[in-house]
């Protein structure tokens, strides 16, 4: 008796980490009901694509709505049969899309799980709550620690698709953690719209510090590191729970956006020029080497060329280990749309080289300090014949990357000493020390 086959599904994934995990926990459902799921196929081998969309800014929103059509074009062609749209372009703008792209067969929103399962004729799998299918190299994962923000950024639409914040407990998050490391997940990187609001929704207070000493525990979880921290009444014992632990990566992601007072107030970030500096340096003085990412989105309404100068100077002063910038994007429902967006295109273009060039420097001066050095590196992959790894100062996509020369075979997902030997803008390479991997601790 011949056995039906088990229809292949694609899951297209855009925009941010957190998008990632919901992607990972989509795709262990669908697997759960005997389809066969993978992320991102490269052949068009598949009966079904799932596009998990992205609605921060124009330029995600352009990119969700290209791979929509890209897909529909492909069921037009009879090359697959259908396609369904989920995520955060779904959940803002789905009667629009419904009518523009009627060939989609369905849209769902960021927490429409369950309908969507139900119309591929799927069970919601209580039993697999927080399992997921990874996406990434199995030595490394993203952890979602909550959803949606309570902050009110006068130029962020996230609220409007991703709701309130909502924290998971504590138990939740250190038993899915304890899963992903039994199956060789070797570092945990914790996300959410605001790290810091972790748990005053559920315990009555900021309870990140409490959830990474549980998190620090686990045997076998060798780096955990921390995204997306609000600085605003940021507090400050997560940074002293995380000079305590060796297995706490010495790195933090925070998010400051500019530097100017004026754009600062327009932006409603609630924290002035002053009360950064006060704060880096309160983390500084706890741990003198921590590695600092920060983002800065440039063009917000009414920025001047002066704005941008203290910027610049801000940047050169504080000298961060890494940045992102992004420039600004109009969107409707946010306070900030009130605003005339006078900035102009050929404007934010000029000012964001400016800031990157300027990181491009500073940059490169920090990685030419580390030629000689040895590090410990954990290698994510191997292409035309060398490893690339990261050290504990970079996060893994958006940070550097060491390039590691071996003469002998290196198993992806250990840690090796490796001198530095060459640096570049934003990457190093080095040769292996020792070819046995770096137990850590």
């Amino acid at each position: 008796m011949l056995t039906k086959a088990r229809k292949k599904i694609n899951i297209i994934t855009l925009g941010c980490s957190k998008n990632l995990v919901d992607s990972e926990q989509m795709a262990m459902q669908l697997q759960a009901n005997d389809f066969d799921v993978a992320h991102e196929r490269e052949k068009v081998n598949y009966d079904i694509a799932i596009i998990n969309t992205c609605g921060f800014i124009a330029s995600a929103k352009e990119e969700s709505i290209e791979n929509i059509l890209h897909q529909v074009e492909l069921k037009k062609k009879k090359k697959i049969e259908k396609v369904y749209v989920t995520g955060c372009l779904s959940e803002r703008y789905k009667q629009d899309l419904e009518n523009e792209i009627p060939d989609v067969d369905a849209f769902f929103g960021t927490m429409e799980l369950q309908e969507l399962l139900q119309t591929m004729n799927a069970d919601y799998k209580t039993k697999l709550l927080g399992e997921r299918l990874l996406s990434t190299p199995k030595h490394y994962a993203y952890l979602k620690i909550s959803e949606g923000c309570n902050r009110t950024c006068s130029f962020c639409a996230i609220p409007l698709m991703r709701g309130k914040h909502l924290s998971k407990t504590i138990e939740t998050i250190v038993e899915e953690a304890k899963q992903l490391v039994q199956t060789g997940t070797k570092e945990i990187l914790l996300i959410a719209q605001e790290l810091t609001y972790y748990g005053l929704d559920i315990y009555k207070k900021r309870s990140l510090p409490d959830l990474l000493e549980q998190l620090t525990a686990i045997q076998g979880l060798k780096w955990i590191r921390l995204h997306y921290a609000y600085p605003s009444l940021f507090p400050i014992d997560i940074i002293q729970t995380m000079a305590k632990h060796d297995n706490i990566c010495k790195y933090l992601d925070m998010p400051l956006q500019h530097a100017s007072d004026a754009v600062l107030q327009r932006m409603k970030r609630q924290i002035t020029l002053a009360e950064m500096r006060d704060l880096l340096n309160k983390i500084r003085s706890i741990i003198p080497t921590i590695i600092l990412r920060t983002t800065f989105l440039i063009g917000f309404p009414g920025e001047t060329d002066e704005d941008i100068d203290v910027l610049c100077a801000f940047m050169e002063e504080q000298q961060f280990d890494r940045v992102g910038v992004f420039q600004y994007s109009h969107e409707e429902n946010t306070s900030a749309h009130g605003y005339v967006d006078d900035v102009s295109e050929s404007q934010k273009q000029e000012r964001y080289e400016r800031i990157m060039n300027l990181q491009q420097e500073i940059s490169t001066q920090k990685n030419l300090a580390k030629v000689d050095q040895t590090l410990c590196v954990l290698i994510d992959k191997k292409e035309a014949g060398k490893y690339i790894g990261r050290t504990e100062d970079d996060s893994p996509e958006v940070d550097n990357e060491v390039i590691v020369n071996s003469t002998q075979k290196l198993t992806i997902g250990n840690f090796y000493n490796v001198k530095i030997t060459k640096s570049y803008d934003y990457d190093l390479e080095g040769v292996v020390a020792n070819s046995s991997p770096v137990p850590l601790f």
